[in-house]
């Protein structure tokens, strides 16, 4: 079973290879689709199989259409988030089945309206969750995970604007209860998410943001919070030096010690929230020992000691709360919250850099590099830098200029 298992797996990859090679068919549209035979096709990065880089391709794949219910978009822009990383290694508890189509969030102009939708027209400009399938030039996805986007939003903020903002909110007044007066500590504070963390709670007065992050980073970001720490730092002692009680929130993507360091430096009533657990990716592919030694690390927790401290753990993953327990409806109330704090210029997203699609492996590694500031957008429209343009002809990859 294995062996077949493997080989049906190398045959699906030649095919989606074979596939990728192929020229476009004459009678193409100027929206970058093509006609083959009666199926009309679009460009999507495909993730072959679980493992490294190497597992994504730039192929063509036939066009969805929309179902009863959803809406059909022309995608402008995809965000790229550490959890992709995490999917492409197959990191992530019951992974979906390969091939697929990776990305969770992306913006464009709605194409086409399933029945019984409403409330959209063709031609809008809107950011959506997707899950998975958003790497893609087209995609379609229910209606009740689109949102419309101001006009002066461009595509690229748009595609910044879902995961990294409902997330950092959701954490902070939803399970945290975030009020004047108190202090937070963020790690990863120059990541999308941190940034995104950093500039809500400038809404809110006199709340202190104590935050971690690599050294270089720190000149690029050191107005977005109170104190700043690098990451390889002993962070809890330079908390405690500052607040000798501790903080009242943490917002944890790291896991492993960090877990029993969070809850240490938590205020009584304080609350400790764990987000990603970043630490067990360490190579590009998946590594048992980077698990095991994580898994390991986290302090198991005793209800009791909560209860004598006064200290409250909680967890949050905005794709389970959309896509596995039903609450698109509480995150519309939230996209909307955070589109007015946008539209008063409160909070605006950044954007690290801009990719093309051909250039996701690269974009990718300096995402596990931690070399970003904000967010990386894959930009369907973009065409490969010259760079990576010579680097992918050189190694004639599919018949495309991939990476």
């Amino acid at each position: 079973m294995a062996k077949e298992g493997v080989e049906k797996a190398e045959e699906t990859e030649q095919m989606i290879e074979k596939e990728a090679g192929k020229e476009p068919a004459e009678g193409g549209g100027g929206d970058g689709s093509h006609r083959l035979g009666d199926a009309q096709e679009m460009r999507a990065v495909v993730l072959a199989g679980f493992g490294g880089l190497n597992k994504l391709r730039l192929s063509r794949k036939a066009m969805p259409e929309p179902q009863d219910g959803e809406l059909k978009i022309r995608v402008k822009a995809c965000g790229l988030n550490f959890i992709d990383l995490m999917v492409r290694q197959g990191n992530i508890d019951n992974p979906p089945k390969t091939p697929l189509v990776p990305g969770f969030e992306c913006s464009g102009i709605v194409e086409a309206l399933g029945d019984s939708v409403k409330g959209y027209e063709i031609g809008d400009r809107v950011m959506a969750f997707v899950n998975y399938n958003a790497w893609a030039e087209v995609v379609c996805t229910p209606v009740e995970f689109v949102y419309k986007i101001p006009d002066d939003m461009s595509f690229s903020e748009a595609a910044a604007f879902p995961m990294n903002f409902v997330t950092a909110y959701m954490m902070l007044f939803e399970v945290a209860n975030l009020r004047e007066g108190m202090s937070v500590l963020v790690h990863s504070a120059g990541g999308g998410v941190g940034q995104a963390v950093a500039q809500l709670c400038s809404t809110v007065p006199n709340v202190t943001v104590f935050g971690t992050a690599s050294t270089f980073k720190h000149e690029a970001i050191k107005d977005s919070v109170t104190h700043l720490f690098d990451r390889n730092a002993d962070y809890v002692q330079e908390v405690k030096r500052i607040s000798a009680e501790g903080v009242d929130i943490v917002l944890d993507c790291l896991c492993g010690d960090n877990t029993g360091k969070g809850l240490s430096l938590l205020k009584p009533l304080g609350t400790y929230i764990l987000y990603g657990s970043s630490n067990m990716v360490t190579g590009e592919t998946k590594s048992f020992f980077s698990f095991a030694k994580s898994w390991w690390q986290v302090e198991k927790v005793n209800p009791i000691k909560l209860y004598e401290e006064n200290k409250v753990i909680a967890g949050f993953s905005l794709l389970n709360l959309l896509f596995k327990q039903g609450r698109a409806g509480l995150i519309r109330g939230v996209v909307e919250k955070l589109i007015g704090l946008y539209n008063q210029k409160k909070i605006k997203p950044v954007v690290d850099s801009l990719w093309a699609l051909e250039e996701v492996k690269e974009a990718m590694q300096r995402i596990h590099d931690r070399g970003n500031i904000g967010k990386l957008i894959l930009d369907v429209e973009k065409t490969p830098t010259p760079l990576v343009s010579e680097k992918q002809e050189s190694v004639q990859f599919h018949g495309f200029m991939t990476n």
